[in-house]
C-alpha cells in the first residue's frame, strides 16, 4: 500500500430527506463539499423550467452534529496531510454492497475509517485528540527530553518552576538515576539543538535544586497528538 493510500480516510455520514413545502426559487444544482467528496446533494428545485414544467428533487441535509463532525475531520485531516473522502449512506446507491461492507460492526454514524480499519464512530467520538490517533504524522515542531537530577529541597517549587516554562509540555517523576524526565517543545529553528540545549543550560539549570542534566533531541518524530500551532 503506498503512502497516499494510507493517508486516504473514508467517512461515512448519514443524511436526512427534508420534508418541508417551503419555497425555494429555482435553482440548478447545488452542493456542499467537504474533504474530497460533496456531502450535501442536489437541493430541490422548485418553479417553472424554460418549458413551464415544475420540477420536484429531493433535499438531503446532514444534521449540525455530523456536519460537525466532518467539518472538525476535514479541517483536522488537512493539517496532517491526509484526504477524506466522504460516503453518504442515504444515497449510496450502487455503491450500498460496498458500503454494507465496510461498516460492518459500525453501530454509530458518523464513523471514520482508516485504510487499516482503525475507526471511530459516534459524534461523541469526534475530538481533536481521537483524530489525531488515527492521523499520525509528523511533528512540525522541535520535541526534546530531558532528564534531571536534583538535589533536595522544595519538591513543589521544583514542579512549578519547571511547570512554568511555555517550553515543558510534560513532567514524569522517576526513581533511579535520574530524578525527573522532561518533555520539551519548541517551534522549528534552524540551530534546532543549539535552542534546545540553550535553554535547559540557561533556564532550566538557573533553578538551584537543579544538579544536572542529560538531553536528547530527535533528528525526526511521528505523533499522533494534536499538533500545537505556533504563532508566526
Amino acid at each position: 500500500m503506498s503512502d497516499a493510500e494510507k493517508r486516504q480516510l473514508i467517512l461515512y455520514v448519514e443524511s436526512k430527506k427534508a420534508v418541508t413545502t417551503f419555497y425555494r426559487p429555482t435553482v440548478t444544482s447545488a452542493s456542499v463539499s467537504v474533504g474530497s467528496a460533496p456531502i450535501g446533494t442536489t437541493a430541490d428545485t422548485r418553479g417553472a423550467d424554460a418549458a413551464g414544467s415544475v420540477a420536484d428533487e429531493s433535499v438531503y441535509f446532514l444534521s449540525d452534529d455530523q456536519a460537525r463532525c466532518a467539518h472538525m475531520t476535514e479541517e483536522v485531516a488537512k493539517r496532517r496531510g491526509y484526504a477524506v473522502k466522504v460516503v453518504d449512506v442515504a444515497k449510496a446507491g450502487r455503491l450500498e454492497r460496498l458500503v454494507t461492507e465496510h461498516l460492518r460492526g459500525v453501530g454509530h454514524l458518523p464513523a471514520l475509517i482508516t485504510p487499516s480499519g482503525l475507526r471511530i464512530e459516534g459524534c461523541d467520538a469526534f475530538t481533536e485528540e481521537k483524530l489525531a490517533e488515527l492521523m499520525p504524522t509528523d511533528l512540525p515542531s522541535v520535541r526534546a527530553f530531558t532528564y534531571l537530577k536534583v538535589k533536595g529541597g522544595d519538591f513543589e517549587r521544583i514542579r512549578e518552576a519547571l511547570v512554568a516554562f511555555p517550553q515543558v509540555m510534560e513532567l514524569h517523576f522517576l526513581t533511579g538515576d535520574w530524578d525527573i524526565f522532561v518533555v520539551l517543545e519548541f517551534p522549528v529553528v534552524e540551530s534546532r539543538k543549539r535552542e534546545v540545549l540553550d535553554f535547559v543550560t540557561e533556564q532550566i539549570r538557573a533553578i538551584p535544586e537543579v544538579i544536572d542534566t542529560s538531553t536528547l533531541v530527535p533528528e525526526y518524530t511521528i505523533t499522533k497528538f494534536p499538533i500545537k500551532r505556533y504563532a508566526h
